[in-house]
């Protein structure tokens, strides 16, 4: 294989050539099977392109719909995009389950987002500080270009503020700004503004005749907003009379579940281990979601765990509550999403997605995204404390076998009925469907 520079610089069939050639010698992906996953229209595939470097192709993933999604008693079908088997379906299970009591309930408690200026400074802590509370109001005038359409939109910095860090690095110190940004996600607006608080603090320190020449020394060493937003935090609940629980099928009284439940919650609230597969399933809904409206799913999960850590200890993200004869599912989480700008604008799924829900706001996005990570726990804890999981989710990966295989229909229909009550694995369908072929 040969070292290649300039890669950036070739054009895109000059790239799949290369890897074709290097990398892909011998494999059943050609030139033209990876050419097949183009968009047919060249300005819609052109978009697509530009949304990162070096871009060969178009990865697919499945783009399902929640439909009969109670939220504040207004119906939605919700969009997710995802791959795991059963998550969609679980959800538009729990959707369902919920819709007859009651739906979903969410509010946004805040949308504060932060961003800092780290720097390095060799002095004395109270002489800085006092330097920072005289200069507090040149720095945030010298960004007022920068705000003053988000302000108009009643966005823009809600506060600046300086922290002694020095406990943890020698000199180290933070201008800490907090932000208003509407129905944007902010990043760039963010940035910019603490790029620009950074230029001037740095400035009026390196020219304050008052400081020694050391004290003029300092040192920017980054500006950049925090995907970790406690103060961007959303609730999403459900809550029924126990005996409201009762379901066919639950093969259980609504008391005996309802104690299973919450028991199981409790468990992921105190148990690590737990706790993460049990914050994997509410990301399960909350990333689909995300990623349908063309939102930043990695920020997201960063800050939710983060979140979930925020005691010392990392604990379930989701409570559960039995008393007085209710039942209450409850969840908390901060989410910083957008409704415009970035791909949310650009990507012609996400405006679907965001057409579908009618058009949200950012705060209404956040409370959309919040109830459908609840769902999804919801039908997940469920299933657990029930059926166990494999039931439904090995019933969905048999699909995903039978084309494995390339099942034909008439396999496939012989396939689902054999594996009704049996446990589902690939060496199992794939001898089933061996038998079937050698007996044809």
């Amino acid at each position: 294989m040969n070292i290649i520079s300039g890669f950036s610089k070739l054009t895109k069939l000059e790239k799949i050539n290369y890897l074709v050639e290097n990398y892909l010698n011998g494999s059943s992906f050609s030139k033209e099977k990876i050419q097949s996953f183009w968009h047919d229209n060249q300005s819609e595939q052109k978009v697509f392109d530009d949304f990162s470097e070096n871009t060969v192709t178009n990865y697919f993933s499945p783009y399902g719909v929640v439909p009969n999604f109670l939220l504040n008693d207004n119906l939605l079908c919700v969009p997710m995009v995802i791959e795991e088997s059963s998550v969609v379906a679980a959800s538009a299970k729990a959707a369902k389950f919920w819709l007859e009591r009651g739906g979903f309930k969410a509010e946004v408690v805040s949308t504060t987002k932060v961003g800092q200026v780290h720097f390095i400074w060799k002095g004395s802590s109270d002489k800085i500080i006092e330097f920072f509370e005289a200069q507090r109001e040149n720095l945030l005038s010298e960004v007022t270009p920068l705000v003053q359409n988000m302000e108009k939109r009643g966005g823009g910095v809600k506060s600046l503020s300086i922290k002694d860090c020095t406990d943890v690095e020698e000199g180290y110190y933070q201008l800490h700004g907090e932000f208003e940004t509407c129905d944007a996600m902010g990043a760039n607006f963010i940035n910019s503004v603490l790029e620009a608080f950074g230029k001037k603090w740095e400035e009026v320190v390196s020219s304050e005749q008052t400081f020694s020449k050391v004290e003029r020394e300092i040192q920017i060493v980054m500006c950049i907003l925090s995907n970790y937003t406690p103060d961007c935090l959303v609730k999403a609940w459900v809550e029924c009379d126990v005996a409201d629980l009762e379901e066919n099928g639950l093969g259980m009284s609504a008391e005996e579940f309802a104690e299973k439940f919450s028991r199981a919650v409790r468990i992921a609230k105190n148990d690590v281990n737990r706790a993460v597969t049990h914050n994997k399933g509410i990301f399960n809904g909350i990333d689909a979601v995300v990623l349908a409206t063309g939102n930043d799913f990695r920020a997201i999960e960063a800050c939710g765990h983060a979140y979930a850590a925020r005691s010392g200890q990392y604990r379930s993200l989701s409570t559960c509550q039995v008393e007085n004869g209710k039942f209450k599912f409850e969840l908390e989480i901060p989410l910083a999403l957008g409704t415009v700008g970035g791909l949310t604008s650009l990507h012609p799924m996400a405006k679907i997605s965001l057409d579908m829900l009618g058009h949200p706001k950012a705060n209404e996005l956040m409370m959309i995204t919040a109830a459908l990570g609840l769902a999804q726990n919801f039908g997940a804890v469920r299933s657990l404390v029930t059926t166990g999981i494999q039931k439904g989710h090995m019933k969905m990966h048999l699909m995903n076998i039978l084309n494995h295989l390339e099942a034909n229909d008439e396999e496939r229909e012989k396939t689902k009925v054999q594996f009704t009550d049996q446990i589902i694995s690939f060496n199992a369908v794939r001898d089933f469907v061996s038998g079937l072929r050698n007996y044809q």
